[in-house]
């Protein structure tokens, strides 16, 4: 298993916290035997959950320029019409996919093209599946055009646990269906704005996985 560059820090945090909370537990609790053991096996598990909530998939994915996959492993909860005013000033089909503690955080481009807006918005703290953690929360938003001038903007959410958006894209990039865009930190959402001629291939509820659900096919 593959462990995400961004994740050594915290994950090294995470050791270091837990083994001087061992030292602690050792040298207080030398005559309760069952806390302490509890107490180990607990942290045993929350360095385990750090590591495997940086884990970086080995996923092939198979190259179509007429579909959109998706950028995360999460649930769709929102999908409807939206008008975008900030970036692309026209109405678009709004996607957006909830990334659970337990998913793959790690984030990819859905489709190939060129990199031709990348914009990041300090903002709130929401939980992630409400409303209007679109507009209010951290997010860094990314617009991608193919060679036949089709656009789609991809926004990284931070949620109410979420400490930092990792967005690895620049103005200008020449990018491949499946490259990496980033990461989220601890919790998150994932909106993906395509034209409204475009064929919607999943619905509300349903578990996608990055680089491998096609979200959309291009009209």
């Amino acid at each position: 298993m593959k462990i995400h560059k961004a994740g050594y820090k915290s994950i090294f945090v995470t050791f270091f916290v837990l083994f001087a909370l061992v030292v602690v537990v050792h040298l207080t609790l030398e005559y309760f035997e069952y806390t302490r053991y509890a107490l180990y096996a607990w942290g045993i598990l929350m360095l385990f959950f750090a590591i495997r909530f940086f884990r970086y998939p080995n996923r092939a994915i198979e190259e179509n320029p007429n579909a959109v996959y998706a950028p995360a492993d999460g649930k769709i909860v929102i999908i409807e019409e939206v008008s975008d005013n900030k970036y692309l000033h026209e109405n678009r089909i709004q996607l957006s996919i909830f990334m659970s503690v337990m998913n793959v955080h790690v984030n990819f481009y859905p489709i190939s093209g060129e990199v031709v807006l990348q914009d990041y918005y300090q903002g709130d703290k929401m939980v992630a599946w409400h409303p209007k953690s679109s507009e209010l929360n951290e997010h860094a938003s990314v617009v991608i055009e193919d060679a036949q001038k089709r656009k789609v903007l991809v926004k990284q959410i931070a949620g109410a646990l979420a400490r930092r958006i990792v967005c690895k894209a620049k103005k200008g990039d020449i990018v491949k269906q499946g490259d990496e865009l980033g990461i989220i930190k601890f919790g998150s959402r994932v909106d993906v704005l395509l034209p409204t001629n475009a064929r919607i291939n999943v619905k509300m509820g349903e578990k996608v996985r990055a680089k491998k659900t096609v979200l959309a096919y291009f009209e």
